[in-house]
């Protein structure tokens, strides 16, 4: 268990008022910047100056940094214990700036093979079609196989915290050993556990975040985050070879100064999250309903999590129902939906309603059907992202009614 306080590391975070002495910080909406001296400019071209300055930061322009953005990549750096933090428009382009920043040309990565499928697609079909970049899959909890897929040419080794959408758990300080032990990088896609897991506090180099997830909490916002070293995040914006500053996924400052405004609650909802998804994956395994939660203690990487997790913060949002076949699934989700009002059949996560998705059909479609095998993703797999409206009982009383009608459980 880690002693580093998320919540206290943000909580001590100098606060920033905004313009006239308003307790919310200010939103910066210019696209670009003026200097008071002339040669402030080549300074910041040539990276000798920038947003980090005392007394005030030298800005250029809105794709480079802005003072709003910044701001927040500060505070989700606080968050996560590292030195510096920075956002991009998405997920997405938070790992493919990553990973296009510590990779070059026929380099190699090392992932788990049961990632949100657009990561998935990132590494197996764009990397190899445009860069030369291979990547192995292998399942991340098997340390042996993850060892020996590394070759001399691996920059990179790629796991989420909590897989999505099986939930297995990353053993990160025997991950970062790994890594490290053959000069590469542990990258940890932190989303599904922002609070729970502080990967950088057990060896991860960079954590990425999907912001649009449990961070922002709202589900009207797409917005990702990188947060790791000083030098990396100078490198990720340098104005020659950076992938934030040259490929241009820029958050946009209003969104920005959203995303900011709900941090200070986000640990609130983490722990209602978390209480009611285990308290929902007890009781359904209780009544005998294949359940997968972390939380559980016969759950295969329980004590892997008890070990890694921060106090206080509990197991997670998410569970994974296996109803055995797509059609079972489908009827599952539309009884809670259309009759019970439960919650929404969509993707994403993290929202204050529950959502629900097949994740074989949609959020894990870019796998063949035999990846999809090998990654434990089966086509009956319900998650449920949820949520915290209404009472714990009243969402019960919901859950439980379409189980009954479905004859998964007696009525």
């Amino acid at each position: 268990m880690s002693d580093f306080d998320p919540i206290k590391s943000l909580a001590d975070m100098r606060h920033e008022f905004g313009e006239h002495g308003g307790v919310n910080l200010s939103i910066e909406a210019s696209t670009t910047f003026t200097v008071i001296d002339a040669n402030t400019m080549p300074d910041i071209f040539q990276g000798r100056r920038g947003p980090n300055e005392v007394g005030g930061g030298c800005f250029l322009y809105g794709r480079h940094f802005n003072p709003t953005v910044y701001l927040l990549g500060k505070q989700l750096a606080s968050l996560e214990g590292t030195e510096a933090g920075y956002c991009a428009a998405s997920g997405m382009g938070a790992i493919s700036s990553t990973v296009l920043q510590l990779c070059g040309n026929a380099d190699h990565v090392v992932a788990g093979e049961a990632v949100y499928g657009g990561t998935f697609a990132f590494f197996k079909d764009y990397l190899p079609a445009k860069t030369g970049i291979r990547t192995t899959f292998v399942d991340s909890t098997d340390l042996k196989a993850v060892e020996a897929a590394f070759t001399p040419k691996t920059k990179v080794l790629y796991v989420e915290s909590v897989t999505n959408p099986t939930l297995r758990v990353a053993d990160i300080p025997r991950l970062a050993e790994i890594a490290h032990a053959h000069g590469a990088k542990l990258v940890v896609d932190n989303t599904f556990s922002p609070l729970i897991v502080s990967p950088i506090q057990h060896g991860a180099d960079i954590v990425v975040h999907s912001l649009t997830k449990y961070i922002n909490g709202a589900s009207d916002i797409v917005a990702g985050a990188i947060c790791g070293s000083t030098s990396f995040l100078a490198e990720l914006m340098d104005l020659h070879t950076g992938s934030l500053m040259l490929l241009g996924p820029t958050l946009d400052p209003k969104s920005a100064f959203s995303i900011s405004m709900r941090l200070p609650h986000l640990g609130l909802r983490m722990v209602e999250h978390s209480r009611r998804a285990a308290t929902f994956a007890t009781r359904l395994q209780e009544l005998g309903v294949p359940v997968i939660y972390p939380g559980l203690p016969d759950h295969p990487d329980h004590a892997v999590l008890e070990r890694i997790a921060n106090p206080g913060f509990g197991h997670g949002g998410i569970l994974a129902l296996d109803l055995g076949d797509l059609r079972r699934a489908n009827e599952f989700m539309e009884i809670l939906q259309n009759k019970d009002r439960f919650g929404f059949m969509a993707v994403s996560l993290g929202y204050f309603e529950t959502l629900m998705s097949c994740s074989a059909s949609t959020t894990s479609s870019e796998l063949s059907k035999e990846e999809l095998e090998r990654a434990g993703i089966r086509p009956g797999l319900v998650r449920l992202s949820v949520g915290y409206t209404g009472t714990l009982e009243q969402r019960w009383q919901q859950l439980q009614d379409a189980l009954e009608i479905l004859n998964l459980v007696a009525a």
